[in-house]
């Protein structure tokens, strides 16, 4: 089921909530997802947003968490050697800015990797946002991340989806997610129930 982008989705059973953007897919729809994984995809790009309840790396400061995590996810999508991903900026988000009140600090991260999808040879370029919620208390960091491919390789399975990120047709064109669509989930992310993390 698509989401609307303007209501409050739950999250992990409830224990919270977020505004996603329109046209959200939960992939848990479609198959298995790690309980400690919510996915959602645009239901007509290859863009997508994964928010993840992650093991609070203590021994990394906050101020090298989110390159910590970012470190992760390029190892995670194959992204590393040359040219396969840069940090672009990162930086702190106030307090105010945000409706999750239990943080420690939290962080704004951007980069570019080269990913291929599926294990193909074709590489297609993705910018990456990325914020970062650290819980110590709760020995919990969260990860939301957004995935938005910019460069679609012509070799890559993706590319029926290239031109839905250009506008789609002109008869039926398609609303892609924007930066301001992902700030708004991340702003609006509420935690709702303690106990998710007992």
């Amino acid at each position: 089921m698509a989401t609307n982008g303007t209501h409050s989705h739950p999250l992990f059973g409830g224990s919270f909530s977020a505004v996603l953007p329109p046209n959200s897919i939960d992939v848990s729809d479609i198959r298995e997802i790690p309980d400690n994984q919510e996915v959602f995809i645009h239901s007509k790009t290859d863009q997508s947003i994964i928010i993840e309840l992650l093991e609070h790396q203590s021994q990394v400061p906050d101020q090298d968490a989110a390159r910590y995590h970012f470190d992760d996810v390029t190892t995670s999508n194959n992204a590393t050697g040359e040219e396969g991903s840069e940090i672009l900026s990162v930086e702190p988000v106030s307090g105010d800015q945000i409706a999750l009140q239990e943080l420690s600090s939290a962080w704004f991260l951007t980069g570019r990797q080269r990913v291929a999808k599926f294990n193909e040879q074709a590489r297609n370029t993705v910018t990456i946002h990325l914020a970062l919620f650290r819980l110590p208390q709760y020995s919990t960091d969260i990860l939301i991340t957004f995935n938005d491919p910019t460069i679609i390789s012509p070799l890559s399975s993706s590319t029926g989806a290239e031109s839905a990120l250009t506008g789609g047709t002109s008869s039926s064109p398609v609303q892609h997610w924007t930066l301001e669509h992902f700030q708004t989930a991340v702003q609006s992310f509420r935690l709702l129930d303690p106990a998710v993390f007992t």
